[in-house]
């Protein structure tokens, strides 16, 4: 048998091959530098993320040890105290019942928000330079993390126009409920895997859709039915990244199901053919995403809700806690057109969640008009309705005073999770769909000619100048003790004991838990601030009931005056530091009324000794 003569590469092919081995020959430099042309207006709008987030949060930079969030130290404290338990994960020395708190009942992690997965991948940061180190790199990276994926998913995935992307993306990391929420929340701000999971729920329903029915010829280029293997590895996908959001931050996971449920109904409505096509095969990427899930969250589930110390309810009222309506068109406090007054409209400087600001209401509604009648743009409307009218909660609140008037939100209150989440946070997820709006609105008129090309963009940049934040207010704090930065906690209490500061931490004066934050955990205290079932038959509380001891000392340390002490004091604080299982009590050189309590501390246990700054008890 003979076989044919290869034939030579023709012009076009040998030059392709040419050009291939010249490109891969290329020095490295030169391929990074043609890397960075290629992508130079995404880096550039990375970069202009890193320098907004870095000037906000700037007031913690010069001294993160030293300085605090003046709004809300109480909150930094804990998830500084957090950030230094997880952190411990490195160290083999780990538990989802933490043992550095509350003695000797400890803290369920699961049922506080403990943001795990942060505190682990950044556990170097922690324990080479320290927890606060660590919180304040996380509230700086939280709103430039968001605001660049929000950004990335509206120009790949929506296909906008990169300056629509911008302001969508900036307005989502960057808007007044995340300017707010950083002042201490950590799991609120850690939106960054939000928009990966609504670009892994879109891509699961376009590998579903098998595509509207067409004739035979014009379908044999294109796979028959629903691409299988792209919603399995989407579903997959999903899942670690749910499973990963459960570890930073449920609420937010609870705020984006609701309202990507919302929108998916919506958008079914408005399109029912795609409906009809994608409902199975979407419904069971799903299915196959919920399971794979399950698999590793069943148990820390259970653990949050039925293990140890966790809790079953929602530990604030939905009453306290609902978005005043007036709010929606007031400006936050920490926005450049803000004032102090408008702050009366919420319960405190964390929850500025509805101050959106009249101009960028009216320009959205605006845009959502001009936008067109577009399936994306019905469902998004209709989704900021209803997470808009869930926020103002059980009950309408018009400029302070309660209407009577029952709000939404009161037909799925009693709900089982719902009420883990505040009402009034329902309103963060307007942030981005705000956004979407207002993307599609000035990509259609950048795509476009005309005067819209000009005005769309300059009306939407008008309107969200009000609402550009300021930088988070800080403030100086006392040092930790050199008792505790020096290491000479050693000489009265082994690693993983219990040492009882005086006074000890509680929810409304957590200091003393910068203690052991500032040792990286590796020892424990009595009581502090957390959630617990120490409530009514149970229930969620924060905090848990003082021992006859504690509740002596903290007296003494509020009002100044020395207790007559006697013998069953004496046996008490005894019996007191049984039960905490503590090995000393410690006294710091700077804690309040600082002559009163050693003198009584000195009635209860005796003599003191002295180490560094600090006077110390061996119990």
């Amino acid at each position: 048998m003979s076989s044919a003569a290869p034939t030579a590469p023709d012009a076009a092919s040998e030059q392709a091959f040419r050009l291939a081995l010249r490109v891969n020959r290329r020095p490295r430099a030169a391929r990074l530098l043609a890397a960075v042309n290629r992508h130079r207006a995404d880096l550039l709008v990375t970069l202009i993320c890193l320098v907004l987030a870095g000037w906000l949060t700037h007031g913690l930079w010069p001294d993160p040890t030293g300085r605090t969030l003046a709004l809300n130290p109480e909150d930094q404290t804990l998830y500084e105290w957090f950030l230094a338990v997880d952190a411990r994960a490195l160290l083999g020395d780990f538990d989802l019942l933490s043992d550095r708190l509350n003695a000797p009942d400890g803290v369920n992690l699961m049922a506080n928000t403990s943001v795990i997965a942060l505190g682990i991948v950044f556990a170097p940061v922690t324990l080479l330079l320290g927890a606060p180190v660590t919180f304040a790199l996380l509230a700086a990276a939280n709103l430039a993390g968001t605001a660049l994926a929000w950004y990335l998913l509206f120009h790949r995935t929506l296909r906008a126009r990169r300056l629509a992307a911008a302001l969508g993306g900036g307005l989502c990391g960057f808007g007044p409920g995340m300017v707010s929420q950083t002042n201490s929340h950590l799991h609120m701000t850690a939106q960054w895997l939000v928009p990966v999971i609504v670009w892994l729920v879109v891509r699961l329903l376009r590998a579903a859709d098998p595509g509207p029915a067409a004739p035979e010829a014009a379908c044999r280029t294109r796979p028959a039915g629903p691409d299988r293997r792209r919603m399995f590895t989407s579903a997959a996908g999903l899942a670690a990244a749910v499973t990963a959001q459960v570890f930073i931050g449920e609420e937010v996971l609870f705020l984006a199901a609701a309202t990507l449920l919302v929108i998916a109904i919506s958008y079914a409505v408005a399109d029912r053919d795609l409906a009809r096509r994608a409902l199975p095969g979407f419904a069971g990427g799903l299915a196959i995403a919920a399971g794979l899930a399950l698999l590793v969250l069943s148990y820390p589930l259970w653990f949050q809700f039925a293990g140890p110390q966790g809790v079953a309810d929602g530990l604030f009222g939905p009453a306290y806690f609902s978005a005043d309506l007036s709010s929606w068109w007031a400006v936050s406090p920490l926005s450049v057109a803000g004032s102090d007054e408008s702050a009366r409209l919420t319960t405190g400087p964390a929850e500025y969640n509805t101050f959106l600001g009249l101009p960028l209401l009216l320009v959205t509604v605006a845009c959502a008009i001009w936008a067109g009648r577009r399936r994306w743009v019905f469902a998004c409307v209709v989704a900021g309705l209803v997470m808009g009218a869930l926020s103002l909660g059980p009950e309408v609140v018009l400029d302070g005073t309660r209407t009577a008037i029952p709000g939404p939100y009161a037909l799925i209150r009693g709900l089982p999770v719902v009420d883990g989440a505040l009402p009034m946070r329902f309103a963060l997820a307007l942030l981005p769909i705000v956004a979407t709006l207002l993307v599609l609105a000035v990509d259609r008129a950048l795509r476009g000619t005309g005067r819209a090309r000009r005005l769309v963009p300059v009306a939407v940049g008008a309107a969200l100048l009000p609402i550009f934040p300021t930088p988070l207010p800080t403030a100086e704090r006392p040092a930790v003790p050199k008792f505790i930065t020096g290491g000479h906690w050693r000489q009265c209490v082994r690693p993983g004991g219990v040492l009882v500061p005086v006074p000890l931490p509680t929810p409304e004066e957590p200091w003393q838990m910068r203690w052991p934050t500032a040792a990286n955990a590796a020892f424990g205290l009595p009581e502090g601030f957390f959630i617990g079932p120490y409530g009514r038959r149970g229930t969620a509380a924060m905090g848990t009931l003082k021992q006859p001891t504690s509740a002596l000392l903290a007296d003494v340390a509020r009002r100044g005056d020395q207790p007559a002490i006697g013998d069953e004091q004496r046996r008490q604080a005894t019996r007191d530091a049984d039960f905490w299982n503590a090995s000393c009590v410690a006294l710091a050189d700077d804690a309040p009324h600082a002559g009163s309590l050693r003198a009584t501390l000195e009635q209860l246990y005796g003599p003191a000794t002295r180490i560094a700054d600090a006077w110390i008890w061996r119990v």
